[in-house]
């Protein structure tokens, strides 16, 4: 099969960096212990270095911490390349290879991503340089000077005073708010690792506190109100709004990188045309479903009645109680994918904060499920809001995306299968498998009624409206308050359910993909499942149970972990799953 080109910057990411020999030369006896090597181990091995690694130094603008990063990436390139592919034991052997070779130029390009990131930043920090020198030899466990450190500090609260007043008198100083935020958290992560260099003296060494203590309780200081200084004047933002919806898109490039990574050989623009394709089944089917309960075909007008349909306060965690149970009864009676006794019985139910539910408006899950639903301490329009978003068709919709068969039951049989996949951890398997389960219980008619309909089409809209927001905020087309009004106007959420969904989408710490691969790895699924149980002779368990003991994997990668076809080193995603 012909391999599907690299995107032109992850070309550019694994060959911007030359490599000494030294760096990259090893022992004859190393490279033959590694042909022999048992790739799982080696899988566990390289997230624990990578860990280490990350441990060391977890603070931005350290050159050495890059450096080491890509040193390390690129030894282990070259010990994977020792290996004999084709001599390997087993298809799951090859499997782990290629994951691991995937995960590798995956975090090699990262760093060269982090390096670019920094450097548009870097400028903001000028005064940072010596005090990353007192962070790196912290890193060396050198023992700080006393004196001299105190030195340091009190120039570096000098210098961020004159970064002050040059930044307030530079006129022409435009930055993005994006960009002001990116260098205030960067620096947010320096000024938690100069405290813990303090405490580690303080109070231990009577010299090192005698001359450290006032500098450093100054320049803490100095360091939080200069991130505040770059949000508000520099970048225009606000610091004290929690409400603001501020990201940091990352463009198409990167975009092609990260889905040639997850090995899907789309481009975003062919994958919003999907998620649009998906949008007019899903508006299709509403409007029969409205139109069964007597509002014709404005499916807006029957997803407003469905939403008064809610529990009264206090009664959601039995509804959630009875709705799981339904899901397993309904997949257990069909024969669908073999449950154990302690899944059932092992997950647990916690109440959602209200702060976090500025985030999550809905239920999250996992052997936990969180229950997002008013308290009694919120305003009345916001009870209202989050009590009619998730109101008991809604919840029917999704309560077996969080427990069985979602996610509980894919993390019950990823930590007892396969567990050394874990660092390779991809959201079109943990949320595409959920997602998958929406769709399937869709076709096998889980609906009761019209009212069940407009709650699981009402979630499978907003996984194509996910797909959409998501990629066209990364493609810089669509601003964060522009997929607010989005979700509103075309999915139908709460405004505050909708700013509460992109918050979570761009703040919340999740990958530019994250949002889109929930319906792209339902989709992958789906068509993995046509192909080896509609038109192959797997049964539905067998399927449903191999899927599961793969671990969170690619599903390209699943497929080739289920197929018969030889496995080539070379090979990049051919899988055109949605032609």
């Amino acid at each position: 099969m012909k391999a599907t080109p690299l995107p032109p910057i992850v070309i550019l990411l694994f060959t911007c960096t030359a490599t000494s020999a030294a760096a990259l030369q090893q022992s004859p006896a190393t490279v033959e212990r590694d042909r022999t090597a048992r790739l799982p181990e080696l899988c566990s091995t390289y997230q624990a270095d990578r860990g280490a690694l990350g441990r060391l130094r977890n603070y931005a603008f350290s050159k050495p911490r890059l450096d080491a990063r890509e040193a390390l990436t690129r030894e282990w390139l070259a010990r994977l390349d020792a290996i004999e592919f084709d001599l390997l034991p087993s298809r799951s052997d090859q499997i782990d290879w290629l994951l691991l070779d995937n995960q590798i130029r995956r975090d090699l390009a990262r760093v060269a991503f982090d390096r670019s990131k920094e450097a548009e930043t870097a400028p903001l920090v000028p005064f940072i340089a010596p005090l990353m020198e007192l962070l790196e030899a912290r890193a060396l466990r050198k023992l700080p000077d006393p004196r001299g450190a105190s030195e340091v500090l009190y120039q570096a609260r000098r210098d961020i005073e004159t970064a002050r007043e040059a930044n307030k008198a530079n006129e022409e100083l435009k930055v993005k708010g994006t960009i002001a935020r990116r260098a205030a958290s960067q620096l947010s992560t320096v000024r938690a690792a100069l405290a813990a260099w303090y405490r580690f003296g303080a109070g231990y060494d009577p010299l090192f506190s005698w001359w450290c203590k006032a500098p450093w309780e100054e320049l803490e200081t100095a360091l939080r109100e200069y991130g505040e200084h770059l949000e508000r004047d520099v970048g225009g933002l606000d610091p004290e709004d929690d409400d603001a919806l501020v990201g940091d898109p990352i463009g198409r490039e990167a975009l092609l990188a990260e889905l040639s990574f997850e090995r899907v050989p789309y481009t975003p623009e062919e994958l919003i045309a999907i998620a649009e394709h998906e949008f007019k089944w899903c508006d299709a089917r509403r409007r029969e479903a409205a139109a069964e309960l007597g509002f014709g075909d404005d499916f807006f007008a029957a997803q407003q009645h469905v939403r008064s349909l809610h529990v009264k306060p206090g009664g959601q965690p039995e509804l959630i109680r009875a709705l799981a149970d339904e899901a397993v009864t309904f997949l257990e009676e069909r024969d669908l994918v073999t449950i154990p006794t302690l899944a059932k019985e092992s997950w647990r139910m916690g109440m959602m904060s209200p702060s976090r539910q500025k985030y999550s408006p809905y239920f999250t899950g996992g052997e936990v499920i969180s229950i997002s639903y008013p308290t009694d301490g919120m305003d009345h329009d916001a009870k209202m809001q989050s009590m009619r978003g998730n109101n008991i068709h809604f919840s029917r919709a999704t309560v077996h995306h969080e427990l069985i068969p979602g996610h509980h039951l894919q993390h019950f049989y990823a930590a007892r299968w396969n567990h050394h996949r874990g660092g390779f951890s991809t959201p079109f398997y943990i949320e595409g498998w959920a997602l998958y389960w929406e769709m399937r219980l869709w076709d096998m008619g889980f609906a009761r009624g019209p009212e069940d309909e407009i709650g699981m089409l009402f979630w499978r809209s907003h996984r194509c409206a996910r797909i959409l927001f998501s990629l066209n905020y990364h493609l810089g087309n669509w601003s964060p308050q522009e997929c607010v009004e989005f979700l509103v106007a075309r999915v139908g959420h709460e405004r505050n359910n909708a700013t509460a969904e992109v918050r979570r989408s761009i703040q919340g710490g999740y990958g530019p993909l994250y949002q889109a691969a929930y319906m792209l790895g339902g989709l992958q699924l789906v068509a993995l499942h046509k192909e080896l149980v509609q038109n192959g002779d797997w049964s539905e368990r067998e399927f449903h149970d191999a899927v599961l003991k793969q671990s969170s994997i690619p599903i390209e990668l699943v497929r080739a972990a289920l197929g018969t076809t030889t496995l080539s080193r070379e090979e990049k995603s051919p899988w055109k799953f949605n032609d």
